[in-house]
């Protein structure tokens, strides 16, 4: 098996049974415990697994991954995803973007050809971004400037965009749990998170598949709160059983789409 299947099978087992050993993992993929060591090393350093006493467990719940290595996570499967959503976008909406990569990745996408937008963000990097296109402007939120990842988080930003009634709410998420709970890792972020669902007509999530059952200390709220999910695979049957439920419109891309 190759590494890149063989680390998200290492990933499932992790989320499945909540430890794996070492010895377990080379048996079942026939391979040397340097190859499985080295496998469970770079997981760790993603946070997707946490080594522990001879294998793998769940990743802390109170630490995110670094932005710089999200930014490179699933790079492509983020922008698949961000042309898919901003095809409902309309020339004249009005929109927030969301901290994160994957929002980003969708301010990417609106500067490719749409006109008349105006954007109101949090994110310093999708400010920036969003620039290079003059049909668009933006108004950022004011507050304190996380120097890790350009997000703006804070009262002032909650007051901020709270004085807004937009089009549409652009999420992104740190995990979504097998309830349908919607989790991230900061509280302040979370907050602000929570008034642009509010403050939106209709609120679209963008997440990649890595995301799906992934552990975060923060509740947000839940997936019947957002109109539409647009993904990479299909969510686990327990999560698409909500989606369904709530009749929430879900888009699923990959590269055969294009």
């Amino acid at each position: 098996m190759k590494q890149i299947p063989r680390h998200q099978e290492i990933v499932e087992l992790v989320k499945k049974q909540g430890y794996v050993s070492t010895e377990e993992l080379v048996e079942r993929f026939n391979v040397s415990p340097q190859t499985i060591r080295r496998d469970l090393n770079e997981l760790a350093d993603a946070n997707k697994i946490r080594r522990y006493h001879g294998g793998a467990t769940t990743p802390l719940s109170s630490e995110n991954t670094s932005y710089i290595t999200r930014k490179s996570l699933n790079f492509s499967e983020k922008d698949l995803i961000a042309a898919s959503l901003v095809k409902h976008i309309p020339d004249g909406a009005s929109l927030f973007i969301d901290i994160g990569t994957t929002p980003e990745a969708v301010a990417r996408a609106l500067c490719v050809q749409h006109k008349q937008l105006r954007v109101v963000t949090n994110n310093l990097n999708a400010a920036t971004i969003l620039l290079s296109n003059p049909e668009i402007k933006v108004i950022l939120a004011g507050g304190e400037v996380r120097d890790h990842d350009g997000g703006i988080i804070g009262e002032a930003t909650l007051d901020f965009i709270q004085q807004f009634r937009l089009d549409f709410g652009i999420l992104g998420i740190s995990g979504i749990d097998n309830d349908g709970s919607l989790l991230d890792f900061d509280y302040h972020e979370v907050r602000v998170k929570q008034a642009i669902i509010e403050n939106s007509r209709r609120v679209f999530l963008a997440v990649d598949h890595s995301k799906f059952g992934r552990n975060a200390m923060v509740k947000l709220g839940c997936i019947s709160q957002v109109d539409a999910l647009f993904t990479d695979q299909l969510p686990p049957e327990n999560i698409l059983s909500i989606i369904n439920e709530h009749q929430l419109q879900i888009e699923v891309v990959s590269e055969h789409d294009e």
